[in-house]
C-alpha cells in the first residue's frame, strides 16, 4: 500500500474532511494501491475538531512532525485551502523530498510566492502541481474540438463566494479554456457583485461574475459566431481526485506550471482592479 500524508494548518476543514473517503473510493475504483495514512496539522481549528479526533474519525495516523510525515509518506498533499499564506512554510520540507506534492487551491497568496514554490520544487526535482477542482469539470472534456484557445473570442464565467478564496475557481476556468497570457484586467464591480473583464491582447476576452449564490457556469463565444453554453460544472472532485492519484502514480503534473502561475497573476491583478474600479490593471507575466 502506497501512503499519502496530509499537511494542514488546521485539519478540520471541508477538503480534509472529504478527501480521505474520496481518495479511497477512487483508488479502489481505479485499481490503485493508495491510501491516506498520515496527517499533521499546525494547530486546531478554534471551536472545531482537534487533530487527534480527526485522525481517529478518518482512520489516519497522526504523526509528530512534518519531518516524520515526509519520511513515511510516498506522496504528500498540502491542504490549507482557504489559507494559502501558510503554504510556503508548510511545504518547505515536502518540496525538498523528491516525492509528488499536490498543493490544494489556492496555490499561493501571490504570484511571487508561487514562483518561489516552483523554484523550490525544481531545485529538488520534486513533482508539484496545484489546481482548483473546476479545471476538471467533465463539461470541458465534452466540448467539441472546435472550441479551443484559438477559436474562443469571449468566455464568460460565473460562480459564487468571495474573491479571497473563490476567485481561483473562475480564473482556473478561464485559463483552462483560454490558456495563459492574459494582458490586463478591469473591474466593473459593485459592493455585492464582482465583475471583472480580462483581455488577452489578441482580440480575445474573458469575463467573470462572482455573486454569493451564482452557479458555476460558462458561456463560450467563438470567433466564427458559434458558441456553447455550459449550464453546470459537474464531477469536479471525482475527476480532481483521479488526476491527483494519476499524478502520484506517474510523477507527471497534469497542469502546466505556467498556467498555475498565470492564475496567481490574475488573482493579484484582479485584487488591484477591485481597488481601482474601471481602470485597466496590467497582469504580470511569470
Amino acid at each position: 500500500m502506497k501512503k499519502i500524508g496530509f499537511i494542514d494548518f488546521y485539519i478540520d476543514e471541508w477538503h480534509a474532511n472529504n478527501y480521505p473517503a474520496w481518495i479511497r473510493e477512487r483508488a479502489a475504483a481505479s485499481g490503485l494501491d493508495w491510501d491516506v495514512a498520515y496527517a499533521w496539522a499546525e494547530t486546531d481549528k478554534p471551536g472545531g475538531i482537534d487533530t487527534d479526533s480527526w485522525c481517529a474519525a478518518h482512520q489516519v495516523e497522526r504523526v509528530a512532525s512534518i519531518e516524520e510525515l515526509v519520511e513515511k509518506s510516498d506522496a504528500i498533499i498540502v491542504l490549507s485551502p482557504d489559507h494559502p499564506e501558510h503554504h510556503e512554510r508548510l511545504a518547505q520540507l515536502p518540496l525538498q523530498s523528491g516525492k509528488p506534492v499536490y498543493m490544494d487551491k489556492t496555490f499561493s497568496p501571490d504570484l511571487a510566492t508561487g514562483i518561489r514554490l516552483f523554484k523550490q520544487a525544481h531545485a529538488s526535482a520534486t513533482p508539484l502541481f496545484s489546481s482548483s477542482a473546476l479545471r476538471f469539470a467533465k463539461e470541458w472534456a465534452e466540448l467539441p474540438d472546435e472550441v479551443n484557445q484559438e477559436t474562443i473570442a469571449h468566455l464568460a464565467v460565473s460562480g459564487p463566494g468571495q474573491y479571497a478564496n473563490y476567485a481561483v475557481h473562475q480564473f482556473e476556468m478561464i485559463v483552462t479554456l483560454m490558456g495563459a497570457g492574459a494582458q490586463r484586467i478591469k473591474s466593473l464591480s459593485t459592493e455585492h457583485a464582482r465583475q471583472l473583464i480580462v483581455e488577452y491582447g489578441d482580440g480575445r476576452q474573458a469575463s467573470m461574475l462572482q455573486m454569493e449564490h451564482a452557479p458555476f457556469q460558462a458561456v463560450v463565444q467563438l470567433k466564427q459566431a458559434d458558441g456553447a453554453f455550459v449550464p453546470a460544472c459537474s464531477d469536479i472532485f471525482v475527476r480532481l481526485i483521479d488526476a491527483v492519484l494519476d499524478f502520484f502514480e506517474t510523477g507527471k503534473p497534469p497542469v502546466p506550471q505556467e498556467e498555475t502561475l498565470a492564475i496567481m497573476a490574475l488573482i493579484d491583478a484582479g485584487a488591484e482592479a477591485l481597488r481601482n474600479r474601471d481602470a485597466w490593471i496590467q497582469v504580470k507575466q511569470a
